[in-house]
């Protein structure tokens, strides 16, 4: 039953990513181009419901839907991986014109040179599984 309400909440975030256009390649070079305030304005909305959601269950202990407690893990605190992290994805993002999500959604749309990119993105993390260990966390 559960992976029938999550698969429920993907269709609907994907016709929501594709509708608002974040999907869009040229909504993304726009945004590298700092042409538009469109894609800006998606990530802040998201980044801004991010937080409030995230304080409203730490502050009032919201449980789950299956009424589990909702814990959040403390993250380490380190700069160098954070903006190596960073770097790396915003060049991914650049590179391919799409985030992870919207890949699946432009896959959905039926865009098949994506899966090109969607093919690499999974190579990339099996690459990353692989090295894990050898990098600094």
């Amino acid at each position: 039953m559960r992976s029938i309400i999550y698969l429920g909440i993907g269709i609907f975030f994907g016709i929501v990513l594709f509708k608002s256009e974040a999907a869009s390649w040229f909504r993304i070079y726009e945004m590298f181009q700092f042409g538009s305030f469109h894609m800006y304005g998606i990530i802040g909305s998201a980044v801004g419901l991010g937080i409030i959601i995230t304080q409203t269950i730490k502050r009032f202990k919201i449980k789950s839907f299956y009424g589990d407690p909702i814990t959040f893990a403390p993250k380490n605190r380190s700069f160098k991986r954070y903006i190596f992290g960073g770097i790396l994805f915003g060049l991914g993002w650049a590179l391919a014109g799409a985030c992870p999500g919207p890949m699946f959604v432009l896959l959905g749309a039926g865009y098949l040179p994506i899966l090109i990119v969607l093919i690499s993105s999974i190579l990339g993390t099996l690459l990353y599984g692989i090295v894990k260990n050898k990098l600094p966390h």
